[in-house]
Formats: structure tokens, C-alpha cells, sequence
């Protein structure tokens, strides 16, 4: 059994610009197949648009509302709200308000910096 309390790890910003938690992942666990973390990004902050070759993502909003898009497609989202990312596909999300967002964000195979490409 592994379990990792997410106020034991160290935040990282991602090549698309998010600040990450990793909570799941090869660098603290003995991970094989997918990552799980926490994203932040600040009141009206965005990630850079990208696109993974080789991971899926499962995006899960805990906190506040977004603007999600993906291949051209703008919704928003909110709190409670499921988001599938499909590897290959560009996409980019938004905070809207005053308030930070905060989601969840499960890719397999594991998130890599390897595996974001950009325009």
C-alpha cells in the first residue's frame, strides 16, 4: 500500500504555465500508468494552449468556475464538473472570476514535460 497526503509534496509549474501538485505520480510513487495532481491557476490566469501526444486527461473542477477549450470548442465549467481530454487534442483552460481555480487533472499515460507540445 502507498498513500501520499498532498501537503507532503512540493508544487511545480508546468510547461503550459499551471502550478501542479503532484499527488500520484512516478516521482513519489511507485506509478506505472497514470499521474494524479492538483492544478491551480490564479484569478484570470490561463494555461499556454497544448496538446499531448501520448496522454489522456481527466480534468475534475473542485473549485470555482473556468473557461474550458478544447479543439476549438469553448464551454464553461464549474465546480463538479468532468472533463475528458482526449491525447492529441489542443486545449487550454481559463479562469473567469475573481477567485483561483482549483482541479484535478489524471493522465495516462503519466503527465510529462516530454509530452506537451505547443504551436
Amino acid at each position: 500500500m502507498h498513500i501520499n497526503h498532498i501537503h507532503e509534496q512540493i508544487p511545480f509549474t508546468t510547461k503550459d504555465g499551471s502550478t501542479i501538485i503532484s499527488i500520484l505520480d512516478k516521482s513519489n510513487a511507485p506509478v506505472r500508468n497514470q499521474s494524479l495532481a492538483e492544478a491551480r491557476l490564479p484569478p484570470k490566469g490561463s494555461t499556454q494552449r497544448h496538446y499531448h501526444k501520448f496522454s489522456e486527461e481527466f480534468y475534475f473542477i473542485l473549485e470555482v468556475q473556468a473557461e474550458m477549450e478544447i479543439d476549438g470548442v469553448t464551454r464553461k465549467v464549474s465546480a463538479g464538473d468532468a472533463i475528458l481530454i482526449a491525447s492529441g487534442s489542443w486545449h487550454q483552460i481559463t479562469a473567469i472570476g475573481d477567485d483561483p481555480v482549483r482541479l484535478l487533472c489524471c493522465c495516462s499515460p503519466p503527465y510529462s514535460h516530454e509530452d506537451t507540445y505547443f504551436i
